[in-house]
């Protein structure tokens, strides 16, 4: 896990505290509610990818959403539907706990991962704007 999310957070230029990375493995394995989850993809037994998600209330439906945060192929797996595997399998267990969708966000110049994103799921017109504390 660690390994793949290092290098996942090295694709989009950044990097975590060690106490991020403990803390945050800690709330994957907690199984409390409202806490992220994780998948690991393996191909023969080696972890290739993953992914967190996280289910939450919005004020526009009834049901929780479920906001996929976090998603990463190993490169010398990538077009071998890794990716594709982890949104379906994000998507078919939300929808096992009556979560109705899932959404994403990335980053514009991730064009790899958008032309995957462009076959499984709808494009927003929304944009995100952040205000540091």
């Amino acid at each position: 896990w660690r390994r793949m999310w290092t290098a996942y957070l090295e694709f989009y230029e950044s990097s975590v505290s060690e106490e991020v990375y403990e803390t945050s493995f800690a709330r994957l394995l907690s199984g409390e509610k409202g806490e992220f989850k994780g998948l690991i993809a393996e191909i023969n037994g080696k972890p290739v990818g993953l992914t967190h998600f996280v289910y939450h209330r919005t004020m526009w439906a009834v049901e929780s959403s479920c906001y996929l945060q976090d998603l990463f192929a190993d490169p010398a797996v990538r077009g071998r539907g890794v990716g594709r595997a982890l949104i379906e399998a994000v998507h078919a267990q939300a929808k096992s706990d009556g979560i109705p969708g899932v959404y994403w966000m990335t980053q514009e110049f991730n064009y790899r991962g958008r032309m995957l994103y462009d076959q499984v799921a709808n494009r927003t017109p929304f944009i995100v704007y952040r205000k540091p504390g």
